[in-house]
């Protein structure tokens, strides 16, 4: 038999593009919005427009799921805020999904097989990265970190995804570039995939309890680390 989804709300904002997802069914549908400086104004309207085209109420739904990073920092705490009050108020519990595996996943999807390196721009002169490798689900080959592009060290010959590749490809040339999607960006869809899985093996948590992924605790250069022509 096909598995069952829960009917769930997904929330992504972690980079310029904020994305929110309605897994109901087993049918996805999406909205987004381009334009990082507005995601906790426009989020809202988003999740309520999409649920307006579905005629379904927040109390219907089983679970709500973010992506909880990495990614801008300003982004990912609207992500957790947001799904944080509105987990609240509709007393469901929260799926934090990993926005690198969101990239993998979504690659994946798109033919990239199923060993991935998502790679996704970290400003600072550096990246966030992560290896994952799908097999009946996926495992954590090597876990979320942050590091200069030219530190980025996968296992054998992942395919390479992300935005990492755009920004920094002169510092990634040490990686094979024969198989890469470089359009690969975090987005609801895939987190809600991820987060009914989440779901159906009991890995949610409290809303209280839901927490970003932080893996820097400095967010912007000196004017020193700028004039030194390290990109912000």
């Amino acid at each position: 038999m096909p598995t069952v989804y829960p009917t769930l709300i997904a929330i992504e904002t972690s980079t310029d593009l904020a994305s929110v997802a309605l897994l109901r069914a087993n049918q996805l549908s999406f909205l987004e919005s381009q334009g990082s400086q507005t995601h906790s104004q426009t989020v809202p309207r988003l999740l309520q427009a999409l649920l307006e085209q579905a005629k379904l109420d927040l109390i219907h739904c089983d679970v709500l799921a973010f992506g909880a990073g990495p990614g801008s920092f300003t982004g990912v705490r609207t992500a957790c805020g947001l799904a944080q009050g509105v987990a609240f108020g509709a007393n469901l519990p929260t799926a934090p999904v990993i926005t690198l595996l969101a990239m993998a996943e979504r690659a994946r999807l798109a033919g990239a097989g199923n060993d991935v390196l998502a790679l996704l721009d970290a400003r600072m002169g550096e990246v966030y990265w992560a290896q994952y490798r799908f097999n009946e689900g996926w495992q954590e080959v090597i876990a979320p970190r942050l590091s200069h592009a030219s530190q980025v060290s996968p296992e054998g010959s992942p395919t390479l995804c992300g935005n990492g590749l755009i920004h920094h490809g002169d510092e990634l040339v040490h990686l094979n570039h024969s198989q890469s999607l470089p359009e690969i960006m975090p987005h609801a869809t895939e987190i809600a995939r991820l987060g009914a899985d989440m779901f159906l093996k009991g890995l949610t948590v409290h809303a209280r309890d839901a927490q970003p992924v932080y893996l820097r605790n400095k967010v912007a250069l000196t004017t020193l680390e700028r004039q030194s022509g390290v990109r912000v």
